[in-house]
């Protein structure tokens, strides 16, 4: 679930739930201020009850009044009807000729003369307004005795039952309103944020680990939603430096080694070169064939040293990708029998046989820079001829057409290469000898650049060996969409 349905659903439910509470709440505590607790079972709110019960009565007395209204000279009648009046929480007076003869002791005071003064025939005051003795509401009905004297009844209902209770209710619901919000939305925003801030918290920790420069530490959160897309994010992040920092360690370390190497290398033929220059300037060389001799080991040397500094630029720029191939088709069985053709009359093969063998003899057609392709096949013959120590040296070239891509095979028949050591001969500078003789070993360079030529024009090369029978060295280049009919 998405960050923004669980942001979005939780609104939703801060809207509805707090609704749905409080109206639970307020139905409970309705029935515990309002509802009939004797056990009644009509259901029906006490205040609404008493309200009734009261207005029945008064109707009654209203009645009375009207029908019997001498019953009111009678202090027994006018004593029970005031007490059921008392009862609803509502008092009874009289008057006749102006004068109180029975006062409910519940509304009984000094100024209730001069307040029953205020009041008119048939009022009914309302209990918002102002009340009368404080917090009683008057109904007033004139009566006409027997004897024709004039007199007034009074019915006073006491409305604190009804507003007390309001006054407790209101800010009670209001209270519990507030409750119902600020709680319901207090666990949801918890639930929510916490929801949020733990996987924060954690990328927060990985994000320090990673400072402290640990880059061990793992991030896994295990959600479906925008957080777990980003601690994805920032865990392939954290395994991509790893793997950064690691290369560049290697790379470092590399760059250790290449200028050691290149050190060494260069460092035996300016030796040759000096020990010659001293014969020389010493007088050692004190003939002329002596002296030939010795500008011949120069030119020697001094050649050793221009070829192995091209092969370090030829290198540098394959590395660093500044030597652009100029890709084309090119016919690949007729351009390996050209190469065939022209390493036969090459002096160094001499008495080296070398064969080209093919499938068939249609064309194959492969997309490659015809230029850098000539200098991997001679480089890797020409790593063949350093170590073939057979008497009969041999060098086969094998041509095998595919349906993507064609593969060329090099063969010789030398001492073969380590299966340990197989894995290592196209890194830089790597040789099998260890003292890196370059009589024999050259500048190990030389199968490096095979490597980066051939990966450079979307092939592959690898090599297999077997000690005492050769070596093989294979590659491949991309074929055009009709190079070739494949195998």
């Amino acid at each position: 679930m998405s960050i923004k349905l669980k942001l979005l659903l939780s609104y939703i439910a801060m809207t509805f739930i707090p609704v749905v509470l409080f109206a639970l709440l307020v139905s409970g505590i309705g029935a515990l201020f309002f509802y009939d607790q004797a056990g009644t079972g009509h259901g029906m709110p006490s205040f609404v009850k008493l309200a009734n019960e009261r207005d029945e009565l008064i109707a009654g007395v209203k009645f009375m009044a009207q029908t019997e209204p001498d019953r009111f000279a009678d202090s027994h009648f006018l004593q029970v009807t005031d007490e059921a009046l008392n009862r609803l929480h509502a008092g009874l007076v009289v008057k006749r000729e102006e004068q109180v003869i029975y006062a409910s002791p519940l509304v009984d005071s000094p100024e209730l003369a001069d307040q029953l003064r205020e009041v008119q025939a048939g009022e009914n005051r309302s209990p918002w307004g102002k009340k009368f003795s404080g917090h009683y509401k008057a109904s007033a009905y004139d009566v006409t005795f027997s004897d024709h004297s004039k007199g007034r009844l009074y019915v006073l209902s006491d409305v604190n039952v009804m507003v007390e209770g309001a006054k407790t209710f209101f800010p009670l619901m209001l209270l519990a309103m507030l409750a119902v919000i600020g709680l319901t939305n207090g666990i949801l925003t918890f639930l929510v944020s916490r929801n949020l801030i733990k996987p924060m918290n954690t990328l927060k920790h990985a994000a320090e680990q990673i400072k402290e420069g640990n880059l061990d530490a793992a991030v896994k959160l295990k959600r479906k939603d925008e957080i777990g897309a980003l601690g994805a994010a920032f865990e392939e992040m954290r395994v991509r430096l790893k793997e950064s920092i690691h290369l560049q360690l290697q790379y470092e370390e590399n760059r250790k080694e290449l200028v050691a190497n290149i050190s060494h290398d260069l460092k035996t033929p300016i030796t040759g070169i000096k020990a010659c220059i001293e014969g020389i300037r010493d007088g050692i060389a004190d003939t002329g064939e002596k002296r030939d001799k010795y500008m011949g080991m120069i030119a020697k040397k001094t050649e050793e040293m221009d070829r192995l500094i091209d092969e370090l630029l030829l290198f540098s720029k394959l590395d660093l990708k500044r030597l652009p191939f100029q890709l084309e088709p090119i016919d690949l069985a007729a351009y390996l029998r050209d190469c065939i053709e022209e390493l036969r009359l090459d002096p160094r093969l001499e008495g080296t046989s070398i064969a080209y063998a093919a499938a068939h003899d249609r064309p194959v057609t492969v997309i490659a820079d015809g230029e850098k392709l000539r200098r991997v096949i001679m480089n890797i013959i020409d790593n063949s001829l350093k170590y073939m120590d057979k008497e009969q040296k041999a060098i086969q070239v094998s041509l095998l057409d595919g349906r993507e891509e064609a593969t060329v095979c090099i063969q010789d028949n030398g001492p073969g290469v380590e299966h340990a050591a197989l894995p290592h001969i196209f890194d830089r500078f790597y040789r099998a000898e260890p003292s890196r003789n370059t009589a024999t070993g050259g500048s190990g360079i030389g199968l490096a650049i095979v490597r980066q030529i051939v990966e450079g024009q979307g092939g592959r090369v690898w090599a297999e060996s077997l000690a005492g029978e050769g070596t093989s060295i294979y590659f491949t280049l991309p074929k055009t969409k009709h190079g070739g009919d494949g195998v």
